[in-house]
């Protein structure tokens, strides 16, 4: 399993001791030099240490056009450095990834050391700062999700997954901004069918992955942990995962419950790469208006919210005119009879599975007929509804007869 790679000032669950209480002089500070560069970095404080190696808060000289402080991230794993200086270099024009301004290799007594010069992450990493903030605003939400889901555009868009994205590997750099960082365990996949499930953090792993039900990690999972975050930043809290039938009870508008719920749901449902989520986060669901339809017989019907009828009964009439009943819809669907919205639907008023599903399918060239319960009574009791309807305009015909006024001669 992946464990966490700190590059702030926070020290997380897998991080060693607290950093010294005072900086070492400068003519004792240990130093790692780039033969890349040519800089010399003066290694000032350790603020991480883990399984992956050591995270120094370092001053590089000369300086430049360089920070004046910056990370360096020490390790012996040639292969998870090798990783990483390849999305850095990738990722060198996305404002929302953390900077690599310098990967070099030193040789330390009988081994070698492997350095990456990153940016550093003033706020630390984002369970920290959520820890000292609190929960954030929609709009707060919003904006800084889709705006590292620019950079994991990228990483999606050249077949890879990141398998590591967790509040420990989200940072909180200038202007409190969210930046991706930590690509130690991100890796390319041959085939849309993704990589087999060997390297994950289970704190924020998808349940099925977590639980060895599912053995390959797809990029829809990179968007199970994108999903978590949104919900950890509305939240305020960090400390447990956010269960799909739990999202009715976030903070923030019924759109956006529905994309998380999306997010963190079925898997095979689940936006299926950080493109796509992009747009759902851009484009206000479709509104589902009722519209009509000439006749049932042949149609494959499914039912949502509260009938005035009992369901079983609604069942029963919709097969006695022809239709085949569904207990959920799907790609074969053609009619969806709605009835009063249940409140403790799972993304809202509007936000209940079948009509996810619907707006799902839609947005896949699939349209599904949404009807009313009155229409579909009409449908499926013609012969009820036409004798009530002689009626009507019977009483309708005599009310204005006697309203018509008397002829004078």
């Amino acid at each position: 399993m992946a464990t966490h790679h700190p590059l702030s000032p926070q020290n997380s669950k897998d991080n060693g001791a607290a950093a010294p209480a005072a900086l070492p002089s400068p003519t004792t500070a240990p130093t790692a030099y780039s033969y890349e560069s040519g800089r010399t970095y003066r290694l000032d404080r350790l603020i991480g240490k883990g399984g992956f190696g050591e995270v120094y808060l370092a001053t590089p000289t000369p300086r430049d056009d360089l920070p004046e402080q910056v990370c360096i991230k020490i390790s012996d794993r040639l292969t998870a450095w090798l990783r990483e200086a390849y999305f850095a270099e990738l990722l060198g024009r996305e404002s929302r990834a953390l900077r690599v301004y310098d990967r070099f290799a030193e040789v330390d007594g009988s081994r070698m050391r492997y350095c990456l010069a990153m940016e550093y992450a003033e706020h630390g990493d984002l369970g920290a700062w959520l820890a000292r903030k609190g929960a954030q605003s929609e709009r707060f939400v919003r904006r800084e999700i889709a705006a590292i889901l620019r950079a994991l555009d990228v990483v999606h868009r050249g077949q890879a997954m990141h398998r590591d994205l967790t509040p420990f590997n989200v940072f909180v750099c200038g202007d409190e901004q969210l930046k991706l960082g930590d690509f130690g365990i991100a890796t390319h996949q041959l085939s849309r069918r993704g990589v087999t499930a060997d390297a994950f953090n289970v704190f924020n792993a998808p349940t099925e992955i977590a639980w060895g039900k599912v053995r390959r990690w797809q990029q829809r999972d990179d968007i199970y942990q994108i999903g978590q975050i949104a919900a950890m930043l509305l939240r305020g809290d960090i400390t447990s995962p956010m269960r799909s039938r739990d999202v009715r009870g976030l903070p923030c508008s019924d759109h956006l419950k529905e994309v998380i719920h999306r997010c963190l749901g079925v898997r095979g449902k689940r936006y299926e790469a950080a493109g796509e989520l992009i747009a759902a986060l851009r484009q206000r669901p479709t509104q589902l208006h009722l519209g009509r339809v000439g006749s049932l017989v042949g149609k494959r019907v499914s039912f949502t919210g509260f009938l005035s009828r009992p369901r079983s009964e609604a069942i029963a009439a919709a097969r006695k005119a022809g239709a085949v009943v569904q207990s959920k819809p799907g790609s074969a669907t053609d009619v969806l009879v709605r009835g009063r919205p249940n409140a403790l639907q799972v993304a809202g008023t509007v936000g209940g599975l079948k009509l996810m599903e619907i707006r799902r399918l839609a947005a896949r060239g699939h349209a599904v007929k949404v009807i009313g319960e009155g229409q579909f009574w009409k449908l499926v009791e013609p012969a009820k509804h036409a004798r009530q309807n002689g009626r009507a305009r019977k009483e309708a015909a005599v009310r204005r007869a006697t309203k018509r006024p008397a002829v004078r001669h």
